[in-house]
Formats: structure tokens, sequence, C-alpha cells
């Protein structure tokens, strides 16, 4: 499976009083890797976006197996889980980064809704071609 890859470094502002990183921050890596995803592989996506389109999370979750803590390194991995109608599944592995190798420590899913704005209303619309042709390669 191909995935696409998001490097992250922990801050300590990510973290709690704990010293371990607080678990909503998970779910921003997960737009954060979309979003670059955009960027790197569907540019003209974005440009849709300053002109009605709207892609709207409509749901998202995430499991936890380990604590991360500052300044620890973790690859977010990317991949297509699901495209119908209007909505894409998005699937999530965080993967802790050390000497010793890789650590599965959460995965995560995220759906949005391709929606276009008329108006004061969202309304569902296709799935740009774009963006739909670059996550199949994901998948």
């Amino acid at each position: 499976m191909k995935t696409y890859e998001y490097q992250h470094i922990v801050s300590f502002e990510e973290t709690n009083l704990v010293g371990n990183v607080y678990y909503a921050n998970h779910v921003r890596w997960q737009g954060r890797c979309r979003e670059m995803f955009l960027r790197d592989h569907a540019p003209e996506v974005l440009v849709e976006l300053s002109q009605g389109l709207a892609l709207a999370t409509v749901r998202v979750w995430c499991e936890y197996y380990s604590e991360l803590y500052a300044f620890d390194q973790v690859t977010i991995r990317m991949r297509l889980g699901s495209l119908t109608q209007n909505r894409i599944t998005m699937l999530f592995e965080y993967w802790r980064i050390t000497n010793l190798g890789e650590e599965l420590i959460a995965k995560g899913e995220q759906q949005t809704a391709s929606m276009k704005r008329e108006g004061e209303k969202l309304l569902p619309t296709p799935i740009p071609t774009a963006l739909k042709s670059a996550l199949e390669l994901y998948c």
C-alpha cells in the first residue's frame, strides 16, 4: 500500500502538564497531513477552495496505543480508505521514529464531504477530479 507521509517533531506546546502529547493534537496532525497532501498532489483544489468548494470534515476518530512526548519524531502516514459519492475517507497511522526503528502509536480516520457554497447553503458536489485522481494513487 502506498501512503502519503507527513513528518512531525513534537513541541512542548503540544504536551500537557503530565508531559505527554495532548490527545487532540493527533486530530490536528490529521488535518495538517491532509493539507500537505493537497499542496503536494492536488494544488488545483486549493484554487477551487477559494471559489466556493468546501471539504467539510464530517467524522474523525483516533485510537491511541502509546504516548508521545516533546521532541519525539512522528511520521503520519495517510492513505485512501474509500471514495463514495461526495465522501472521502482517509486512514491514518502514527509512527514514532527512533534509532531502533518505528513504533505504531496510534491509528485514525477522517471523512470529508465535498460541498459547494451557494449563498448561505452548503450543497453536496462531486469530489474534484484532481483530488480524486491523486487520492486513488494512495489506496
